[in-house]
């Protein structure tokens, strides 16, 4: 597996938020799939042209409102009714069940059994340099760049790995040692314009911070949501991302998608773990 050169965080400084707050929203166990993207496409439904993995909110398409995101049951342990979600994987050497419907290999060329997640791990961390505030409610957010085979690597962000072999990272699918399955690592911008909760093209109110840890002027330091997937696949055993159709399934593609639904009390108890340096979870 070929490595690329990863971004750390600097050293904590003195007002910087150490803690960790993990949640439990299971592996989309349930089978809650869609071609949709209430994210970058709303209202447009099979507007991925690909199949979407979901945990959290049970309820997300593409016509969602925050009004029925709010009304939605959870996968989430502590009633978290966030959605989550990110393209498919599929074991090439299987045949798909959906080969024939939208998103699928016989219309979009994504064939292949599609993979559940051995497991999804779902973490929030603070910012090495400062305090964060809490996130607002229907914050929608997209990390990684679905068309970057054909746009460039500008907002790349893909992270594939191998279990066992953490900060390891390539933008290639990795070729995995025997007992070692894939992995997708996937991070979120971390800085907010304090102002709205999505932008024209849905990344212009939330960014990245810098190489030294700070969030660019005008922005505010919000909880970093990192999401790690792992697959259990025997070795040498060929998979792929979905994607649309002109990607070709160019592991540069991987991307995932965020909506924040906690309450308020929610979210002033993730932002307080954070901020008090501990490592917190659903039943914490």
């Amino acid at each position: 597996m070929a490595d690329f050169p990863v971004a750390s965080d600097p050293p904590p400084g003195p007002d910087a938020s150490t803690g960790v707050f993990t949640e439990e929203c299971g592996r989309n166990e349930r089978g809650q799939y869609n071609t949709d993207n209430v994210v970058t496409s709303p209202g447009i439904a099979g507007g991925a042209h690909h199949t979407h993995d979901y945990v959290g909110n049970t309820s997300t398409n593409a016509l969602s409102t925050d009004r029925s995101l709010a009304a939605a049951d959870t996968t989430c342990a502590n009633g978290d009714l966030s959605t989550y979600f990110w393209p498919v994987l599929r074991r090439l050497d299987r045949a798909g069940t959906d080969g024939d419907t939208h998103g699928g290999g016989g219309v979009h060329g994504n064939t292949g059994e599609i993979l559940t997640p051995s497991s999804v791990r779902l973490e929030y961390r603070g910012s090495p340099v400062s305090r964060v505030i809490p996130m607002p409610r229907f914050l929608r957010m997209v990390t990684g760049d679905p068309v970057a085979a054909t746009a460039g690597d500008a907002r790349v962000r893909a992270q594939w790995g191998c279990s066992g072999h953490p900060g390891r990272f390539t933008v290639k699918y990795p070729v995995c040692p025997a007992g070692h399955g894939p992995t997708r690592t996937l991070d979120f911008p971390s800085c907010w314009n304090g102002l709205h909760t999505d932008s024209e093209g849905h990344r212009g109110h939330v960014a990245f911070p810098g190489a030294g840890g700070s969030c660019p002027a005008g922005t505010f330091p919000v909880p970093r949501l990192r999401i790690t997937l792992s697959y259990e696949l025997p070795y040498s055993v060929p998979f792929a991302l979905d994607s649309f159709p002109a990607q070709k399934r160019h592991p540069k593609t991987d991307h995932a998608m965020f909506i924040n639904v906690m309450t308020e009390r929610q979210q002033s108890r993730l932002t307080a773990c954070l901020n008090e340096g501990r490592r917190c979870g659903a039943d914490s």
